[in-house]
């Protein structure tokens, strides 16, 4: 059944003078609506215009960079979202105009954590990324590594979350060779997936 958005205003008008009972399942019918509505939308783009393969993204950056915008890329698999992955992700927003996201693949998260991880699968992080509003464009990657990823869209800042030196973030070496910068964003203590599970599994 397809529900107006209109119908189900003028239905709550009609009805907000009832029962707690009937608001509650007025609730339950406005879930129908599509979970984005362009008309409504407060962000400039919907999530599923977000994902992009690396090919689209390659023509984007080139175009932002041609047109005087600051190009900022981070990667990770951001398997269990949580404040520490925020964290990161509004510090390299507030770096350049374009923030690009490169999302480990299942296959990729496997290769790297082991046979039980990711919790989530690719799709749910990718949504779950596309869906904060600092983030402008998200890709999946197979490899272990987003090497490829960053010597092929060259950023001009590499932003990674750690406690290493700069030098050693992977990618490093090809944006600085561009004349690009790599900046480190210490890690929030105490919040990261690997404790997130250790507490659910204690």
């Amino acid at each position: 059944m397809q529900v107006r958005l209109a119908d189900l205003v003028e239905l709550a008008q009609t009805v907000t003078k009832f029962s707690g009972t009937v608001k509650t399942s007025i609730c339950l019918e406005t879930r129908q609506l599509p979970i984005e509505t362009h008309s409504f939308s407060c962000y400039p783009l919907n999530v599923s215009d977000k994902v992009k393969s690396l090919g689209e993204l390659t023509a984007i950056t080139a175009s932002a960079r041609t047109n005087g915008k600051i190009v900022v890329f981070t990667n990770g698999c951001f398997d269990l979202l949580h404040r520490g992955h925020v964290h990161l992700l509004r510090n390299a927003k507030a770096l350049g105009d374009v923030l690009v996201v490169a999302i480990n693949s299942d296959q990729s998260v496997k290769l790297i954590k082991g046979p039980n991880r990711p919790i989530l699968s690719e799709s749910d992080r990718l949504q779950l990324i596309a869906s904060m509003e600092m983030v402008n464009y998200v890709l999946l990657f197979d490899e272990p590594n987003p090497c490829n990823i960053i010597s092929i869209l060259r950023p001009d800042i590499l932003v990674k979350g750690g406690d290493w030196p700069a030098d050693q973030v992977i990618g490093a070496d090809i944006v600085e060779a561009s004349g690009g910068k790599v900046v480190v964003v210490p890690y929030l203590k105490g919040f990261s997936t690997t404790e997130i599970i250790a507490k659910i599994r204690s």
